[in-house]
């Protein structure tokens, strides 16, 4: 059984091959990974950083 944890949610082309390139596949594993370290990586902006926050939110997690 799968959960909303186990995907990333949509986000844009360049982020998700940002956060695959740094080994994130999963929303699960970006909670409380710090925000400003997600936002050094090419092609992540702050509006998939936003959605990203959302979604963790959702499952009361949030980005570190």
């Amino acid at each position: 059984m799968t959960s909303a944890l186990d995907a990333l949610p949509t986000i844009g082309a360049p982020a998700t091959r940002a956060l695959h390139g740094a080994g994130y596949t999963t929303l699960r594993q970006l909670a409380d990974v710090p925000r400003v370290d997600l936002a050094r990586l090419h092609g992540m902006g702050a509006k998939a950083l936003d959605i990203l926050q959302a979604a963790l939110e959702e499952h009361q997690l949030s980005l570190g």
